[in-house]
C-alpha cells in the first residue's frame, strides 16, 4: 500500500500541466527585500473575491508576514493579486498556477486556501502532508466524506487548520454563548436561522472558449470535465452542485455554525429539507428558496433561505462595528434562540445581540464588532503555540455537515433522513449515503488514507 506521502508525490507527477506551474513573474518568492525577517511565510491559493479581500484587508497589513506566493488557475487574477501585494509591501510574490509549488517550499509555514469549495479538501490535505498549517475558507468541504478526511489529515500530521468561521473569534458571540449557558434564557428547545437576501440572476449562457490565461482543467480539478461556461466559473460556481451547495453552504453556513455553537450541539439525529427554484429562470441548480429542519434530542433547529427578498438586508458595511443594533425584523442573517424564559436575537455582522422577556422588552444584550482580524490573529498565534484554533477543522466540519444534510434531503425530494453521528452516514438509506461522497476525477482524488 502506498504511504500518504507517496500518494501526494504520485499526484504531483501525474497531474497534467505541472510544467505550467513555473512562476509567471520575473520575481521569485525569496526575493522579498525586508529589513526585518518575516515571522511567518505564507502562500495564498485562490485570489478571487474572498482571497483578494483577505490579502488587501488583512494579510498585507501585517509586518510580521511575508506573502511568498499567490496561486490561481486564472493567471489574470493571480497577477493582479501579486501587484496588490507588491504595492502594499514592497515585495512581489511569485505567481504560480499550481499550489504544489507552494507546498514544496520548505520556507513556507502556511497555506491560505480561498478556493471554490470543491478544492478545499485536496488543498488542505496536501498542505497537511507537506507539513504546512492551513487557513481554509468556509465551508469546510464540498461533501461530508472529504470533510472528515480533512480532519484526519490535520490530526495525523499535527497541523493547525483554521476554518474561516470568523464569528468564533468575536467577543460578542462568545458573550452570547456565556449568557445562554448561564441559564438566563432558560432551556433552549428551538433555534431559527435566517439567510434571506437578494442576488442578481445569472441568466442562461452557452458554453464557449476558455478565456486567455485560464487553466480551466486545473480549475475543475476533482469535478467532472466539461466545456467552459461562465456560469460554471468565477462566483457563479456557487449555484452548481459539482462545486458547491448553494447559498446555504456559501453564506448561510456562517449562521448555522454560530447557532450550533450557541446551542452546544454536535450532530443532529436527522434532517429534512424542502424548497425549490421558484424565482429565478436561469442556469442555477441550487435552490433560491429553502427550508431545512434538523432534529436534536431535545431541540429543533431550522434554516430559512430566500434569494429574492429585497426588503431583507445584511447590515451595510458602513454601519457594522458602530455599536448599533440592526432592524431585527428585516435583518437578513438573524439567529433566533428560543428559551423557556427569554428570547435572544443575534446578528452575524458585528451588530450584537439582544434578549427579550415575556413582555417583549429588551432585558439584556450587547453590541459587538466583526472579528476578521482577530480570527487571522488567532491562526498565527496557534501556529506558534500549536494550540487548537478558535474555528478548528473538527468544529468547521460539524457545522458544514448540517448544510450537507439539508441539501441531500432537498435533492432527494425532502426525504426525512436519519443520521448516525458515529459513522457520519445515514441509517437505512443507500441512495442518501451515495451523496456523502463524490466521484473524483483523476488525478485530483481525495485519498481513502490521508
Amino acid at each position: 500500500m502506498n504511504t500518504p506521502k507517496t500518494n501526494r508525490r504520485q499526484f504531483l507527477k501525474g497531474a497534467a500541466g505541472v510544467a505550467a506551474a513555473t512562476a509567471l513573474t520575473s520575481g521569485v518568492a525569496r526575493a522579498a527585500a525586508t529589513t526585518k525577517p518575516a515571522k511567518f511565510v505564507i502562500g495564498m491559493m485562490g485570489t478571487g473575491g474572498r482571497g483578494m479581500w483577505l490579502l488587501t484587508e488583512e494579510l498585507v497589513k501585517r509586518p510580521h508576514l511575508r506573502i511568498a506566493y499567490v496561486c490561481d488557475a486564472d493567471e489574470n487574477r493571480a497577477s493582479k493579486a501579486a501587484e496588490v501585494v507588491a504595492k502594499a509591501t514592497g515585495a512581489r510574490p511569485a505567481v504560480v498556477v499550481d499550489y504544489r509549488r507552494i507546498l514544496d517550499d520548505k520556507d513556507v509555514h502556511a497555506l491560505f486556501s480561498t478556493t471554490p469549495d470543491h478544492w478545499h479538501a485536496l488543498s488542505t490535505i496536501h498542505a497537511c502532508q507537506a507539513g504546512k498549517d492551513v487557513y481554509v475558507e468556509k465551508p469546510c468541504a464540498h461533501n461530508v466524506w472529504e470533510g472528515r478526511k480533512m480532519v484526519e489529515a490535520a490530526r495525523k500530521y499535527k497541523r493547525v487548520v483554521q476554518i474561516g468561521f470568523q464569528n468564533r473569534s468575536a467577543d460578542y458571540v462568545k458573550a452570547a454563548g456565556e449568557y445562554i449557558r448561564s441559564g438566563e434564557l432558560g432551556d433552549v428547545h428551538l433555534v431559527r436561522v435566517r439567510q434571506m437576501r437578494t442576488r442578481p440572476a445569472i441568466g442562461k449562457t452557452p458554453d464557449g472558449p476558455v478565456p486567455p490565461g485560464v487553466d480551466y482543467d486545473r480549475w475543475l480539478g476533482p469535478a467532472p470535465k466539461r466545456p467552459f461556461n461562465p456560469n460554471h466559473f468565477h462566483y457563479n460556481w456557487h449555484w452548481h452542485w459539482e462545486y458547491s451547495g448553494g447559498d446555504m453552504i456559501n453564506d448561510g453556513v456562517h449562521q448555522i455554525d454560530i447557532a450550533r455553537w450557541l446551542a452546544g450541539k454536535d450532530y443532529p439525529l436527522g434532517a429534512s429539507g424542502t424548497g425549490g427554484i421558484f424565482h429565478f429562470h436561469d442556469d442555477q441548480e441550487t435552490p433560491d428558496t429553502q427550508v431545512v429542519t434538523w432534529d436534536f434530542p431535545d431541540m429543533t433547529m431550522t434554516f430559512e433561505l430566500t434569494l429574492w427578498t429585497p426588503y431583507m438586508k445584511k447590515v451595510d458595511w458602513s454601519r457594522r462595528d458602530t455599536g448599533a443594533f440592526p432592524d431585527w425584523d428585516f435583518y437578513a442573517a438573524r439567529i433566533e434562540v428560543y428559551g423557556t424564559k427569554n428570547l435572544m436575537y443575534l446578528a452575524r455582522h458585528g451588530s450584537g445581540w439582544q434578549v427579550f422577556d415575556e413582555n417583549g422588552k429588551s432585558c439584556a444584550g450587547c453590541t459587538g464588532k466583526q472579528a476578521h482580524s482577530q480570527h487571522v490573529d488567532n491562526f498565527f498565534a496557534c501556529i506558534e503555540s500549536r494550540a487548537t484554533p478558535n474555528a478548528d477543522i473538527e468544529e468547521g466540519h460539524r457545522s458544514t455537515v448540517l448544510g450537507h444534510l439539508g441539501n441531500i434531503s432537498y435533492r432527494l425530494g425532502g426525504r426525512k433522513l436519519k443520521f448516525d453521528a458515529k459513522t457520519e452516514s445515514f441509517l437505512g438509506d443507500d441512495e442518501a449515503n451515495k451523496m456523502l461522497k463524490r466521484v473524483y476525477r483523476e488525478p485530483c482524488v481525495v485519498p481513502e488514507e490521508v
